[in-house]
């Protein structure tokens, strides 16, 4: 079978459609099909397929495929499931390219569902055919060369530059309901169902190069392959814009896991990362799809982050700037000059500080002119007008003197109207409208972040993952030795002994079985030591009183040995495992992070940076990517945590090397890739300094498959 981008021809391009199921029954999804085709004006042929008529809406019906006596690329199927595989083995023996599955009754209910599509599945890879379904809407193209409308949807989007893709035919439905009701013309829909075989990542691949579409909007519930997903993605975004609303925020497992790590990564957060990796920007909404959507198709990409509000209300202008700030870009105020510029063309009660309120007198030529004004100068990136519809004003006038500045200038320049529907409706109709027209300020200004955003992933460096030199058979040594015991994860001295093969510098430390080696270690230490047991079975030490923090003097630690030793015995039993006593050189200073690893079973291995310590999980302060990650995301990962200013330096401490962080982080991603029975890896804390090389793991587990 071919998976090129090409083998969707059949799909999206068919010369012929046969509706296998095809129905007069008045709410049928067999004549709601049919009728959206010839609705749609498909330029192609049509052949309804029913055995228990001759003819449907005035075309000849055929009793089953096979005796179609034409070619047919695509079919649609609208037959109970039962039927579904004879009908698809017709589909084979006429040797049609397509199949739309629009029956539900498969995988999704289990048992006998999961069987037959298993079925069907392999029938159509051995046949060479494309499975769109089954338990999807159709497929839905507006290149005027086919006009294709194989959905069961109540309407029909006009033609437009934006491509959906919708894992749920429910959702489909409401989707393309939005869509006409915000008169957001489409290039392509597709609602991919259960996809056993056509999925989110193969029809990005065929919207990659479609000339047609300039955004790629999805709503997904599950990705199929994740992998596959950030390559192709990472392909797309230097060139069109994906937005998705990904469904399912909650991860009931990760309070179960064992490390710090395990509990910061779970899978909401494994999909950010993944999302942020390639590229794509993520909504929380259909709403928010469309904003940003239509945001993204209509308007040229701002130079930086100044914007500018014109208004002609106060309150609105107050809660566009509230959402400016509080999304990052910048309401620079207004130099007097700038004013000076602004008065002959505003009303004389009007304030020119930004927002700039022209009051509710403001006539279009106010806007047309001022926004002219401001618009031509360099130190001003984008514009958001927002018109309060007023008595004595009519709204089109007002669109129109923004219409004709906006075509001006290659700089966004988006509009809100808080107006009555039947005004929002009006101005989208105009064929000469503004595009995008909102109701509501904070709609806007997350258009305006989505452009923002997406200009800074066009222009950011891509990286390159670095191999570093390691020794790599020392490490191994240490993990095969472990898995042949059985044991579940390293001890702390183990994992210390791992990361030094790649590179990762620990804490001065030895493994005591005796007071006097404590002793004779801490005596060449020259200063205060810390102190844990080491045993297999207990996960967090400080729980049971296994830690001793800055020891010091010979009878402290004699005296910190034999408590360790105790403690271990009373919270453990008699049956704990005592591996010895760390004693470990006392490191002072720097900031507290936790550098970490977990292996996601859809996503791989997702690494973690943040604040570390005991408030980790508190404070949740914590950036994730997926393994492998390039020196770039590596240094994003450091500079987006809410914490990073602490790292720069605060109030005159010292800052802590970023670059030795960064290389910590990207030797992880190494030695994760290099071993994949490493399933969590926690170094809380790693301690951060000024000094790159004294930068050095103060605690370490690591947890095996």
């Amino acid at each position: 079978m071919s998976s090129s981008p090409a083998s969707l021809d059949a799909i999206f391009r068919p010369r012929s459609v046969a509706v296998v199921g095809a129905s007069r029954q008045p709410d049928s999804l067999g004549r709601v099909v049919l009728h959206n085709l010839l609705a749609g004006d498909f330029s192609g042929i049509i052949f309804p397929v029913n055995p228990h008529a001759s003819s449907i809406h005035g075309l000849k019906c055929y009793p089953s495929v096979v005796d179609i006596p034409d070619a047919v690329d695509l079919a649609i199927l609208v037959v109970p499931a039962a039927q579904v595989l004879d009908v698809a083995r017709d589909c084979a023996e006429k040797s049609v390219g397509g199949l739309v599955v629009i029956t539900a009754g498969f995988a999704e209910i289990g048992g006998d569902g999961r069987e037959r599509e298993r079925v069907l599945v392999e029938l159509v890879r051995e046949r060479g055919m494309r499975l769109v379904g089954p338990n999807c809407m159709g497929v839905l193209n507006t290149d005027p060369s086919f006009q294709l409308n194989g959905t069961f949807a109540p309407v029909a989007p006009g033609r437009g530059p934006i491509a959906l893709i919708s894992q749920s035919g429910a959702m489909g439905v409401a989707i393309l309901n939005q869509a006409e009701s915000l008169q957001v013309g489409l290039s392509k829909f597709i609602s991919i169902g259960n996809k056993p075989d056509v999925n989110a990542n193969d029809v990005l691949e065929y919207l990659r190069d479609d000339p047609l579409t300039r955004v790629i909007l999805l709503y997904l519930e599950s990705f199929g392959d994740p992998r596959a997903f950030v390559r192709i993605a990472r392909e797309i975004t230097p060139h069109k814009p994906i937005v998705i609303v990904k469904a399912g925020r909650t991860h009931a497992g990760a309070a179960a896991a064992s490390s710090h790590t395990g509990a910061l990564v779970g899978s909401d957060l494994a999909v950010d990362a993944l999302l942020s990796q390639c590229g794509v920007l993520r909504v929380d909404s259909v709403e928010a799809l469309f904003d940003v959507g239509s945001s993204l198709a209509s308007q040229p990409l701002p130079r930086g982050r100044r914007v500018v509000v014109v208004t002609n209300a106060g309150g609105p202008a107050i809660l566009a700037t509230d959402a400016l700030a509080g999304s990052g870009l910048e309401v620079p105020t207004l130099t007097e000059e700038v004013r000076e510029l602004l008065r002959p063309d505003a009303p004389p009660e009007a304030s020119l500080k930004n927002p700039v309120d022209l009051t509710g007198s403001a006539t279009p030529d106010h806007f047309r002119r001022t926004l002219r004004t401001l618009l031509a100068r360099d130190d001003i990136d984008a514009a958001l007008t927002i018109f309060v519809e007023p008595v004595i004003r009519e709204p089109q006038a007002v669109a129109e003197a923004i219409a004709e500045v906006a075509v001006e200038f290659d700089k966004p320049l988006l509009a809100c109207f808080v107006a009555r529907e039947v005004v929002l409706e009006a101005l989208r109709d105009r064929e000469d409208a503004l595009r995008p027209v909102f109701l509501f300020p904070e709609s806007a200004v997350r258009g305006l972040v989505a452009l923002t955003r997406y200009r800074e992933i066009r222009e950011a460096p891509q990286g390159t993952v670095r191999q570093f030199d390691v020794d790599r058979p020392r490490a191994a040594a240490v993990l095969e030795r472990a898995m042949a015991a059985g044991y579940p994860y390293l001890s702390e001295p183990e994992g210390y002994e791992v990361l030094q093969a790649y590179g990762i510098g620990t804490a001065s430390y030895r493994l005591v079985r005796s007071a006097d080696e404590a002793v004779e270690f801490a005596s060449q230490i020259e200063g205060a030591v810390v102190m844990k047991l080491i045993a297999r079975a207990v996960a967090h030490k400080s729980d049971i009183g296994g830690v001793m923090v800055d020891v010091q003097g010979e009878d402290a630690i004699r005296d910190g040995f034999h408590i360790l030793v105790r403690n271990a015995k009373t919270h453990g039993g008699p049956d704990l495992e005592l591996g010895g006593i760390l004693v470990q050189e006392m490191v002072r200073g720097g900031r507290e992070l936790i550098l970490g690893m977990k292996q996601d079973p859809v996503f791989g291995p997702i690494l973690a940076f943040g604040l570390g310590g005991i408030y980790v999980e508190v404070l949740q302060d914590v950036a994730l990517r997926l393994s492998p990650v390039t020196d770039v995301e590596a240094s994003e990962m450091v500079r987006s945590i809410r914490a990073y200013p602490l790292l720069e330096g605060f109030r005159g401490e010292a800052p802590a090397s970023i670059e030795a962080i960064v290389e910590a982080l990207m030797r992880i991603s190494q030695l994760v890739q290099d071993f994949e029975c490493i399933r969590e890896i926690d170094i809380n804390p790693f301690l951060a300094v000024e000094q790159a090389k004294s930068c050095v793991a103060v605690d370490a587990r690591i947890v095996l498959e």
